[in-house]
């Protein structure tokens, strides 16, 4: 399993469900026995890796946000501040 293949099944995922949550992308990348593109965090817990990051944002980065308190990506509407992050 490459990044790109991970970022397109992101971007299917957020067309089924309208958002998708960080910890599913990890147990995705877990179950396929792709935790390469996983990383640690601070806190010892496991996060979407930086590869997976810039292929996710190559391909979406105009029409997804990410929303830092809940940690899940959705689909950028009106009201969103110009950048990748929202507020909620």
């Amino acid at each position: 399993m490459e990044a790109k293949d991970v970022a397109q099944w992101m971007l299917e995922q957020l067309e089924r469900e309208g958002c998708i949550y960080q910890d599913d992308v990890v147990d995705h990348l877990v179950k396929g026995n792709a935790e390469g593109l996983l990383r640690e965090n601070a806190d010892g817990n496991l996060v979407v890796g930086r590869k997976v990051l810039d292929a996710f944002k190559a391909v979406s980065e105009q029409t997804v946000v990410w929303v830092k308190p809940d940690m899940y990506w959705r689909w950028r509407v009106a009201e969103d501040e110009p950048g990748r992050e929202a507020r909620g």
